[in-house]
């Protein structure tokens, strides 16, 4: 019943420079994104964005068996100031196996633009603020096995988040900082068949998010605790794929 008109635009541009010295593959690069939201009716929750950054990599190959990578990324964001980004892992291969470890952080910018107000609209949120940027830190551990057309691939994770952001439902939408951190908890099983024309993919996600709010420590809400998925590729060579 209620008209809300507005434009969004975003812009991205990116240079990256690579380079291989000895057992080193370098990247280096610039970067600058750009997110502008004027909502015409609702001019208060209008905000431009902007955020150049720099960033580097370096990709080790210490041994036959062993991989290192380690990177880094400077973003400047023009509301909620300078963030440093850093990524570690380390890549076991051994035969027909292979185990990965990583542990990495960044950061996000939070806006009235949520899931949320897509659907019901701004009308009726509520920002208490002002607002801090969410910060995060994941950490992987995965196993990964390749017999002939057969792969699998187990990965057990785990991320917190400090100063989430949440969305409270009441008589309308309450947007804040929320004062602890939220975790994230789980496993990812791929299974990968590729034959020569036909290939299927099978995965398992159980993910167990949890917030603590005015009620206590509860799950996350539209988060699911269970994801199964099953896709399956039939090609034609230079005719096309279903």
């Amino acid at each position: 019943e209620i008209t809300e008109r507005d434009d969004h635009d975003t812009g991205f541009a990116e240079l990256t420079v690579r380079r291989g010295i000895e057992r080193h593959t370098l990247v280096g690069g610039l970067a600058i994104e750009r997110d502008h939201f004027n909502p015409i009716d609702l001019p208060r929750f209008g905000y431009t964005f902007t955020v150049p950054g720099l960033f580097v990599q370096d990709d080790l190959d210490v041994a036959r068996w062993l991989a290192l990578s380690a990177s880094a990324r400077l973003d400047r964001h023009s509301e909620f100031g300078t963030f440093i980004s850093p990524r570690i892992s380390g890549l076991v291969r051994r035969g027909q196996w292979s185990s990965r470890l990583s542990y990495g952080t960044g950061f996000s910018a939070p806006t009235p633009v949520t899931e949320e107000t897509e659907a019901a609209g701004l009308s009726r949120l509520t920002v208490i603020g002002p607002l801090e940027a969410e910060r995060g830190r994941s950490a992987s551990f995965d196993v990964t096995r390749n017999s002939g057309p057969l792969s699998t691939t187990l990965t057990l994770f785990r991320s917190t988040v400090k100063d989430p952001v949440e969305v409270e439902r009441t008589e309308g939408y309450v947007l804040k900082n929320l004062s602890e951190s939220t975790t994230n908890t789980g496993l990812e099983a791929v299974a990968v068949w590729k034959g020569n024309n036909v290939s299927f993919v099978a995965n398992y996600d159980y993910v167990r998010s949890r917030e603590t709010t005015d009620e206590g420590r509860v799950d996350v809400p539209l988060t699911p605790r269970h994801n199964v998925g099953l896709d399956g590729a039939w090609e034609w060579e230079g005719v096309g794929r279903l």
